[in-house]
């Protein structure tokens, strides 16, 4: 079966084995940052073949020849120094305001949309008034995010202090502790809470999900000064992607919208 993580992974080993020897004529090599932020990337680090970046890097690279895109494993916290030592020369699905003020870098506009959204446990009486007041309310949160009701500041002391917060890596994990008792409230990506109602459609009537919203993810690529790849040339390939319908078509079915870019 065809895996876009298994290619990525072999192009990835190709391109540390060959990167200092490129003949004239052929394809640039542009490495991504993969840190683990489901759905759109999931656990690179341990070769899993799912997530929205291997299909985007997919049609990158079936819609032109200048350029050749692999996949890079980082992390959340590693993928500042990555991108700092050139390890990697584009950092994706990002916001600028996440840590990266004071490192060089362009930034080029996805025109993608999703929000992150607090869940609780449905029950009688409950409603959105629930989610107005957070304080002396359990959360669980992912560990390393910046979220807007902690002035995007994601150190785990912070979090747990000040907002009684348990942190994790697990987003399935945070909604199965509200499920149980445990949380009183998981702040999940839209996009990622609607991939898990369609794997555990069982379950969806157990959650009141949030009107209010923590905050609009606009995602941004952001490339390093050296990167193979310009701001304005990348800018123009997702601009064929979103003209093919090819951008609709991979992130339509996780509620992440594709926005005009002006």
């Amino acid at each position: 079966m065809f895996s876009p993580w298994r290619l990525a992974a072999g192009l990835t080993l190709w391109a540390l084995g060959t990167a200092a020897w490129t003949p004239a004529g052929a394809a640039q090599l542009v490495r991504i940052g993969a840190a683990h932020f489901p759905p759109y990337t999931v656990r690179p680090e341990q070769g899993a073949d799912t997530g929205l970046l291997p299909q985007l890097v997919e049609a990158l690279n079936a819609a032109q020849t200048d350029y050749q895109f692999v996949v890079v494993p980082t992390s959340i916290p590693r993928r500042f120094r990555d991108f700092e030592q050139g390890r990697v020369d584009m950092a994706i699905f990002e916001n600028p305001s996440w840590g990266w003020q004071n490192i060089a870098h362009t930034s080029v506009d996805m025109g993608l949309e999703d929000a992150e959204i607090f869940v609780a446990q449905r029950q009688p009486g409950r409603d959105q008034s629930y989610f107005a007041d957070l304080s002396g309310k359990r959360l669980a949160v992912f560990s390393g995010y910046h979220y807007a009701f902690a002035d995007f500041n994601p150190d785990p002391k912070n979090m747990a202090e000040r907002f009684n917060a348990t942190l994790t890596y697990s987003h399935d994990s945070n909604l199965l502790m509200v499920a149980r008792g445990r949380a009183d409230i998981a702040l999940v990506t839209r996009s990622y809470l609607s991939d898990f109602m369609v794997r555990n459609a069982d379950m969806a009537g157990q959650f009141l999900v949030s009107e209010r919203i923590d905050q609009v993810y606009h995602h941004y690529a952001l490339l390093r000064p050296k990167a193979p790849i310009t701001g304005p040339a990348f800018a123009e390939l997702l601009k064929r992607l979103r003209d093919s319908g090819q951008m609709l078509k991979i992130f339509e079915p996780y509620r992440i919208d594709v926005t005009p870019v002006p």
